[in-house]
């Protein structure tokens, strides 16, 4: 048997050893609280829940789907993008459903990366970027994002060989891991960047609806000229907590929605329908629980921040997501740091350098984990902290 050798180009899961500890700590009956997992622990919305059991009993929706999804869902999609973000999409051309957004990232690269090409990747960020770009034989060339910059690359730092010679450049605010935002002036010059050096632009915004204070993210897709360079990947997991369901979309270049079209159309066969019709749901009925659950993350950001600071940990307020990026006290490595407070409190977190070199020296929370679990993860900071001073 001989693997393919673009395996040898993946590098090795950098969190193997803490979630070895972490099955062996639970394997011995130890109670181990995480703040590791972005994944919402509250339920999916009753109305869309007993919207997709109706169409589960439909004959119609236990045949194969179409991989470009309903008309109706499309339609919905660009219903939402224009009441949200005042965009107006062709539903027919320019919308394209996905199997959840992460599965339209993963392919997106087939269609621009080819052996010795680059993509432009922030740093730290979201691993698929870099790791679809090498399972497309590409090399990812990343952009640093600093504290000091507000986690933003700096499109100027970027060598003039490496920007003309990339096909695609990934943006994502607001940002996951550090929780930072960007506004339509950042866009406008991501825009004018890529017009530069003939790059193709995604932007990944899957957290736009998770915001706080009344701050609404905006999209890449408001800026004119948006749809002339890029796409944007959106989805519904974390705004209706359906991650379990995997749905998301992707908007924008006409162009490049059909080359990503035309991957999936040889590699998958669509999302189940009746999922499809709950996302309709979704879309098109009531918003309440967006603000919800906004309200119930905000709470128990406000918990945590004060707790992280007191123990020693720098950590930033979100205005979005539901993460909350610490930097490490000096003399600590990330890993270090979340191997101790998982030895010693029993609170598992995850070590920024899993993101990229760049995330070094910082871990990230998560605030999705239930309220008594939160309340306990609280009390075994302030105590493991009273232990060390």
């Amino acid at each position: 048997m001989q693997l393919a050798r673009r395996l040898n180009n993946l590098p090795p899961y950098l969190f193997v050893d803490i979630n070895r500890k972490i099955a062996e700590k639970q394997a011995r009956g130890e109670d181990i609280i995480s703040f590791s997992i972005g994944d919402p622990d509250l339920p999916t919305p009753c109305h869309i829940i007993d919207h997709m059991c109706q169409a589960a009993h439909n004959p119609t929706n236990h045949r194969y789907p179409e991989t470009d999804g309903l008309p109706e869902l499309r339609q919905a999609i660009a219903e939402w993008y224009e009441k949200r973000f005042g965009v107006i999409l062709n539903p027919g051309k320019e919308v394209l459903p996905l199997i959840g957004s992460k599965e339209g990232i993963g392919h997106m690269a087939l269609c621009f990366i080819e052996p010795g090409d680059i993509a432009l990747v922030p740093d730290p960020s979201y691993p698929v970027y870099s790791m679809s770009t090498m399972i497309a034989g590409g090399e990812p060339h990343f952009m640093p994002l600093k504290e000091e910059n507000d986690f933003l690359p700096d499109f100027e730092a970027i060598p003039e060989k490496i920007a003309n010679k990339a096909k695609l450049m990934w943006l994502n605010y607001p940002n996951n891991p550090t929780g930072a935002i960007a506004d339509l002036d950042f866009f406008e010059n991501a825009i004018h960047f890529a017009r530069q050096h003939n790059l193709a632009v995604c932007h990944d915004t899957p957290y736009t609806e998770v915001a706080f204070e009344g701050y609404k993210p905006p999209s890449f897709m408001q800026v004119p000229g948006a749809k002339e360079v890029g796409v944007e990947f959106h989805s519904l997991s974390k705004t209706y907590h359906m991650t379990g369901w995997r749905i998301g979309m992707v908007v924008g270049n006409s162009q490049m929605i059909d080359a990503l079209f035309r991957v999936k159309s040889n590699l998958d066969s669509g999302i189940p329908q009746a999922i499809q019709q709950a996302a309709i749901e979704a879309l098109r009925g009531s918003q309440d629980c967006v603000a919800e659950h906004n309200a119930i993350l905000q709470r128990r950001r406000d918990k945590l921040i004060p707790v992280l600071n007191e123990i020693g940990l720098k950590a930033r307020i979100p205005r979005a997501t539901f993460y909350i990026w610490a930097k490490v006290p000096q003399g600590y490595t990330s890993i270090d740091f979340a191997e101790k407070l998982l030895d010693e409190a029993g609170i598992a977190v995850t070590p920024g350098i899993g993101y990229g070199k760049e995330g070094e020296g910082y871990i990230r929370f998560s605030l999705t984990l239930a309220d008594e679990r939160l309340e306990e993860g609280i009390k075994r900071l302030s105590a493991w902290h009273r232990r060390n001073k």
